[in-house]
């Protein structure tokens, strides 16, 4: 079951609509107490939670499900119609592993929610991939957990995409185009910028480990090789 959060009732029909047309399982909830109501009969794959709602905002919600370790891995695309570099950040930190700003075409919607649902589900539990290292830095792909010096890091699902791939390939240069296609599952090459959030985000989070994410001017990104 995917969750649309959506205090519009048209753009909330027409989510559901698109998604259940798709072959997804969907439904709507206004606000926070309808949320809270569909979350007691059953856990769903994902959901789609807009950030302007009435009463309680999307961002707290998601604050409060990531807080709570039944929800905790639920993954959630923010749907706001703030565009401001600063309001992407935001969402990021909080905890969404996407986010899509209205207006939004419902066919990039379902592009979005597949990538999502493809990281999420899409690993065998019988795969055991060994422990990813650079230096102090270091990435388990089977916990999807991250430490550096200071101990755990937290990071959104995508973020630790990114950095899982650059990872695997050290000293290797990625367009923003490339990683666009490869983590978040579509080319939509007019929202690069998705990319530059990211990134910088994982910097910051990272800590001084941040530093070996190189950005290579006029070209992409790369992790730092070890010497």
């Amino acid at each position: 079951m995917i969750i649309c959060v959506e205090d519009d009732d048209n753009i909330r029909e027409l989510e559901v609509y698109t998604l259940r047309s798709m072959g997804f399982k969907a439904c709507g909830a206004r606000d926070s107490k309808e949320l809270e109501q569909l979350l007691k009969k059953d856990l769903p794959r994902l959901i789609i939670l807009d950030i302007m709602l009435p009463g309680v905002s999307g961002l707290s919600i998601m604050h409060s499900l990531k807080a709570d370790a039944k929800y905790k891995q639920i993954p959630i695309i923010l749907a706001t119609a703030k565009d401001r570099e600063f309001d992407k950040v935001k969402g990021l930190d909080a905890g969404a592993d996407d986010y899509v700003t209205k207006p939004f075409g419902m066919l990039e919607l379902v592009s979005r929610v597949k990538a999502v649902l493809r990281r999420t589900e899409g690993a065998p539990a019988s795969e055991q991939p060994q422990l990813l290292t650079h230096g102090a830095l270091k990435l388990d792909p089977v916990s999807f957990k991250v430490w550096n010096e200071d101990g755990e890091v937290q990071l959104t699902l995508k973020e630790f995409e990114v950095l899982k791939k650059f990872l695997e390939h050290p000293g290797r240069v990625f367009t923003r185009d490339q990683l666009l296609n490869d983590i978040w599952g579509y080319d939509y090459a007019g929202d690069t910028r998705t990319v530059d959030v990211h990134i910088r985000t994982l910097r910051q989070k990272l800590g001084a480990c941040g530093e070996i994410i190189e950005t290579v001017r006029g070209v992409g990104y790369r992790l730092q090789a070890e010497v």
